[in-house]
């Protein structure tokens, strides 16, 4: 317990506690929003989808290759990247990244 009185008694010490805290509740927090972006229509009986992932800008290589861990990426658009071959496992993970706004059902599919 001498650790903890010791971390907690100096400045620095609370200043990295105060930074653990809030990256652990910013984890919790992006885990907790990561199922309300993905669409009611792609919990379907379905193993893989092809899914519309909507950002709140225009898509760079870095958020094409992240994408790339979930499926095949398709193509993108002003604002969004089309993913194929998503397994329903996958979707809360895809959904998980801050810069995600909504995964929805690929139009046409």
């Amino acid at each position: 317990m001498n650790i903890w009185r010791a971390i907690y008694q100096s400045t620095q010490g609370r200043i990295v506690l105060a930074g653990v805290l809030f990256y652990a509740a910013w984890q919790v927090m992006l885990s907790v929003m990561a199922p309300g972006k993905v669409a009611p229509e792609l919990q379907s009986g379905k193993s893989k989808v092809n899914v519309q992932v909507s950002l709140p800008f225009t898509p760079d290589r870095f958020h094409v290759m992240a994408m790339q861990r979930f499926g095949r990426v398709s193509g993108t658009d002003d604002r969004s990247i089309e993913v194929r071959g998503v397994k329903q496992a996958d979707l809360s993970r895809l959904a998980r990244p801050y810069w995600v706004n909504r995964v929805e059902a690929l139009k046409g599919d």
